[in-house]
């Protein structure tokens, strides 16, 4: 018993200090988009994307050593130096008066991003494996970080903004920099080390797992259920407040709203995983991706189009033009005049009105079938806000169990090198939490379609779905021949 209460010790330390991580990873998110908004700095669109990325992309390509380190020195030593150093990047970052300085500072304290492969590795080992689905999924509910940077930063900003505006700023990576050194100061107290058996094994043995395809398409699951959810943590803000014209308050608590379930369900997703199969779970999330990130693909909208219009029905002169009619040679042609239409913001569905434009003057000379008015017609989609905050809380939770479903896997194949593999895995994924803003901010450039982001997670969740599709059905034909031919014999 006294072993176990150990391991939650270790286990609650463990969710502390990646919860307070992870909020630190997604900071710039709020950050460089009020310093953008209040024109602190003029950052173009593209640079945004770029220092909304950079910290993912550092707390991403370090993980896979800072895994191998974890398994070869112990959580305890990696997490507590970790927490530490990535608070000084933190403290410097007020001084920063230049794009290039404000990256590079991003850079270094986006290391903290790598606080899951040091977390995963180390959770694992203070638990069984009949404990470690339910300790690696409380593990990563850390992803509810995100939300108290989103929910409580932007507040913050404005609170320390208030008797200093240009400056006030100041405060926030200075007050998550302290944060970081409280919580290593207890990770040095309370935690206790311990090493994974595993790393007796030469470099060349303990990497290995990484020629196995599985562990590749495992980490392109990654990084659509946990990239793309990095992505839209910071990507929401800047999208509420262009497209629905919110504050940065209002912005950050819908943000809020995505990233928060997301990170709380995912003990929920290993739950699932355990009782259905992370095969089923899968099947589920990629195809619920699909479905939710088409209906998000439709921007807010207004198309005009040529619409029905009025021809003369007869030969003659045009005697009388009022709003309502135009009159030819006695014979009177009814005009649809455009009425002024309500707001429809509120409208969940397209919402059409059409209209009739005169083309033609008093004492016109006219030909039978000509055109006496034009028709237009006015097509207002409003994207109702509810309506998108809805569906992104939807995909941000299948998002969430996909999370858990991915690394269900990883302890049960790999048992001796749950930091190597995970540490890949999660650099994966946290490459779409790095190319994902920036991909975003191209995309945005070219189209002019802040809609455009979720085409390509449109695309990404339909790429992911057929090759784990495909995957299945090449492991039935090669197991089961006899049964794959039968099915295809009868249909």
């Amino acid at each position: 018993m006294s072993n176990l209460s150990q391991s939650h010790r270790i286990l609650f330390l463990n969710t502390l200090a990646f919860t307070i991580c992870f909020a630190c990873w997604t900071l710039n998110g709020v950050l460089v988009t009020y310093l953008v908004d209040k024109g602190i700095f003029n950052w173009t669109v593209v640079e945004t994307g770029w220092l909304l990325g950079i910290p993912i992309l550092s707390g991403s390509i370090f993980r896979l050593p800072i895994g191998i380190l974890t398994d070869k020195y112990g959580g305890k030593v990696i997490f507590s130096i970790l927490l530490i150093l990535c608070s000084i990047p933190l403290f410097l970052l007020p001084f920063a008066n230049s794009f290039w300085s404000f990256a590079v500072l991003s850079f270094f304290f986006g290391l903290v991003g790598t606080s899951f492969a040091v977390g995963i590795g180390y959770t694992s080992i203070w638990y069984p494996k009949d404990w470690q689905g339910r300790a690696l999924g409380i593990f990563g509910m850390g992803n509810a970080g995100a939300a108290i940077t989103t929910f409580a930063a932007p507040t913050l900003l404005n609170n320390f903004s208030e008797t200093d505006p240009q400056n006030g700023w100041k405060m926030l990576p200075f007050l998550y920099g302290a944060v970081l050194v409280v919580i290593g100061i207890l990770f040095i107290v309370f935690a206790k080390n311990k090493t994974n058996p595993g790393v007796s094994k030469t470099m060349k043995e303990l990497l290995s797992p990484l020629k196995n395809i599985r562990v590749w398409r495992f980490g392109t699951y990654y990084f659509l259920v946990f990239g793309c959810f990095v992505a839209y943590s910071q990507w929401l803000v800047p999208n509420f407040m262009n497209v629905y014209h919110t504050t940065l308050v209002m912005g950050g608590m819908f943000a809020t709203m995505f990233s928060l379930p997301s990170g709380i369900v995912r003990a929920f997703g290993g739950y699932l995983s355990d009782k259905f199969g992370a095969r089923k779970v899968m099947y589920w999330v990629l195809g619920s991706s699909i479905v939710i990130s088409f209906l998000l693909m439709f921007p807010k909208m207004e198309i005009l189009t040529a619409g029905p219009g009025v021809l003369a029905s007869t030969n003659g002169v045009v005697t009388e033009i009022s709003a309502n009619e135009i009159v030819v040679n006695g014979k009177p042609h009814k005009i649809n005049k455009k009425e002024t239409s309500e707001s429809h913001d509120t409208a969940i569905f397209p919402v059409k009105n059409s209209w009739q434009e005169i083309v033609v003057e008093q004492n016109q000379q006219v030909k039978k079938k000509e055109l006496l008015a034009q028709g237009i017609t006015q097509i207002k989609f409003s994207a109702n806000l509810w309506v998108y905050v809805v569906l992104v809380i939807l995909i941000g939770i299948s998002w969430g169990i996909g999370k858990a479903a991915v690394y269900k896997h990883i302890p049960e194949y790999f048992p001796n090198e749950v930091g190597v593999v995970g540490g890949m895995v999660g650099l994966i994924g946290g490459l779409g939490g790095f190319v994902g803003p920036i991909i975003f901010g191209y995309l945005l450039n070219y189209t002019g379609l802040w809609t455009s982001s979720w085409i390509f997670i449109f695309v990404i969740s339909v790429l992911c779905l057929l090759w784990m599709h495909r995957t299945i059905i090449n492991v039935m034909r090669t197991k089961s021949p006899n049964f794959t031919r039968d099915i295809e014999d009868n249909h």
